[in-house]
């Protein structure tokens, strides 16, 4: 089987609803536009991906994969995604991740409807089902975080994580809101998004375990060892870190080493696919390490990250960002918790998903 074409296809997502998740990190409404990555094959297998999301622009990247990674794929064995993998991330960095990570899951896709399974059955699946946690957005006012989580734990969702607005004292006031509400027995986790310097890490990592938090997320810049090594030393809490910045799994290295995180973290458009996601996942494991899996940023790549939670043994929670309308879009159906709080495993070949390309079509506005 050969490669004999790449296409992709721009869409316009429409009626997006402002949303805020750090105080960098927003939408300001409206519509975006993403785009469909098709690989196409001499057996007339294709491999489908999504790129772009709610909260950036598409910019660039479709045409990148079409100057720059088309010419290297057309006429590969779509089968050799190592090779592949190996070759596209020569240097690779930054933005241009999110594009291989693309053409990743569209490998993956395409060898599951070649074997005729899906893809966690390729990468050896451990389960069929996983608990799901409800991941905030940013919230004008404390009451509307406890009031949230109340209602996800009554429809039995196993979880709940607060993105603050990280200020500091505000934040803890959350914290204490939140766990009132829901009573000791519910995990709630703290993402702060890389908000704080350390004194304020500090106090408010002091308030999140006294208040039992299940983990603590990103307080520190991202790339801010150092802190995380310090902060590693004077909290109990397990702290979360790695999920930025745009780099493959080699950047891991020195948090495990340097004994910087307790988790390490990742998705397959910050980490450049299912094959970089695979692969830190074992590494993490070896280290008797979870490696968390990060929200996707577009509703094809939440199922390719399903497929990599079924797959691995070292990964407890599958994250849902809310609210849905600024999350979900362009398939049929969309990935959706149950009434005891699971997700479960796609069971058709590939990702197993059906794309909605009547949606695509109708909105369409380049063909590349």
């Amino acid at each position: 089987m050969k490669i004999t074409d790449i296409k992709v296809t721009v869409w316009e997502w429409k009626d997006i609803p402002p949303t805020r998740y750090t105080l960098n990190v927003k939408s300001s409404g409206s519509s975006t536009h993403m785009a469909l990555v098709r690989i196409i094959t001499d057996e007339s297998i294709e491999g489908h991906a999504f790129l772009g999301n709610a909260l950036s622009s598409l910019g660039n990247d479709a045409s990148t994969i079409i100057e720059r990674f088309k010419p290297m794929l057309v006429g590969q064995d779509p089968l050799d995604r190592e090779k592949i993998f190996q070759r596209m991330t020569n240097w690779a960095m930054g933005p241009i991740l999110r594009v291989i990570g693309a053409i990743d899951v569209a490998l993956w896709d395409l060898a599951g409807k070649a074997a005729g399974v899906p893809i966690h059955k390729l990468m050896g699946s451990y389960r069929s089902s996983v608990p799901a946690y409800a991941s905030s957005a940013v919230f004008e006012h404390t009451e509307e975080y406890a009031e949230e989580a109340v209602r996800y734990q009554e429809a039995g969702w196993r979880a709940y994580k607060i993105h603050p607005p990280a200020i500091a004292a505000w934040d803890i006031k959350i914290c204490e809101a939140v766990r009132k509400a829901v009573g000791d027995d519910y995990r709630i986790m703290l993402d702060s998004t890389w908000s704080y310097d350390y004194p304020d890490a500090l106090r408010v990592g002091r308030a999140a375990e006294a208040l039992d938090f299940y983990w603590y997320e990103d307080p520190l810049a991202y790339d801010d060892i150092n802190g995380y090594i310090k902060l590693k030393q004077d909290l109990r809490i397990p702290l979360m870190a790695t999920e930025m910045p745009n780099t493959g799994p080699k950047a891991y290295a020195p948090w495990i080493m340097n004994n910087a995180t307790d988790y390490l973290r990742g998705d397959v458009a910050i980490k450049g696919g299912l094959t970089s996601c695979l692969k830190t996942a074992h590494t993490a494991e070896t280290f008797q390490m979870n490696y968390e899996v990060h929200h996707g940023g577009n509703s094809l790549n939440n199922v390719a990250n399903l497929h990599l939670i079924m797959a691995v043994k070292n990964c407890e929670y599958f994250e849902v960002l809310l609210p849905d309308e600024a999350q979900k879009h362009g398939l049929v159906q969309d990935i959706e918790v149950d009434k005891n709080g699971m997700v479960h495993a796609h069971q058709e070949p590939g990702l197993g998903a059906q794309i909605d390309f009547e949606l695509i079509e109708y909105n369409k506005v380049a063909e590349l």
